[in-house]
């Protein structure tokens, strides 16, 4: 009996829950609100914010964060979880129009290439376009030997699934910036969205004009000179 009452104290006093806060919409967001289209489901902003590691939400992160959120270091936890929301519903916006079933085969060389779990020429999918590879390089919740037997634009796919999606999406940027120590903006990061000086982040950069107030400011990254 003294180890079943040990056990429920044990229990009741496991820590409460980290305080989430909702993100602000992007500018992708309001306007898809205004005419149609796909739009950014609040409930990513939970799935984003309960999958980030404490290491993003560390200093370890605030020079890198800091072209879109000055204030990181000095704010509370909620608003940094909140920032990362947003920044994930940016990352979105950008690559895939905040479609869950969005469907990419590039024709850059560099994407040309085989993925090693399906088999198949690389093709990016999904709200953050990640690939099946992923699975194996990152520990992501894929499952090709179940999607392959599913159209290639079924929602039920396991890449297409937002929650698989971007709970990757949050391992490969902890990997980048943390385990790698690569900058968020660097020339050789997994998504050209957030290369500078391309096409695609100048469409990133648009969307994150709109970050939580909590950071210090509205974002206005520096203009970056064009890729060559």
């Amino acid at each position: 009996m003294l180890a079943l009452a040990v056990g429920c104290r044990k229990h009741e006093e496991r820590a409460p829950a980290p305080t989430m806060k909702p993100a602000p919409e992007t500018p992708i967001d309001m306007k898809r609100a205004e005419i149609g289209g796909a739009m950014w489901d609040p409930a990513w902003d939970r799935i984003v914010e309960e999958a980030l590691p404490p290491e993003m939400l560390s200093a370890q992160v605030a020079r890198d964060v800091r072209p879109f959120c000055p204030q990181f270091n000095t704010i509370g936890e909620a608003d940094k979880r909140a920032f990362w929301a947003y920044f994930f519903q940016a990352l979105a916006g950008a690559e895939a129009g905040l479609k869950p079933t969005a469907r990419v085969r590039h024709s850059e060389p560099a994407m040309g290439v085989k993925d090693q779990v399906t088999g198949a020429q690389v093709r990016t999918e999904g709200l953050l376009q990640l690939a099946y590879e992923d699975e194996k390089r990152y520990g992501c919740d894929f499952n090709w030997e179940a999607d392959r037997t599913l159209k290639a634009d079924d929602a039920a796919r396991t890449i297409l699934e937002p929650k698989n999606n971007l709970e990757c999406g949050v391992k490969i940027l902890d990997q980048q910036i943390i385990g790698q120590h690569k900058p968020l903006l660097s020339p050789t990061g997994y998504w050209s969205t957030l290369r500078p000086g391309t096409v695609s982040y100048r469409v990133f950069a648009e969307q994150m004009a709109n970050v939580p107030m909590a950071c210090g400011m509205r974002a206005k990254p520096k203009r970056q000179s064009r890729a060559r």
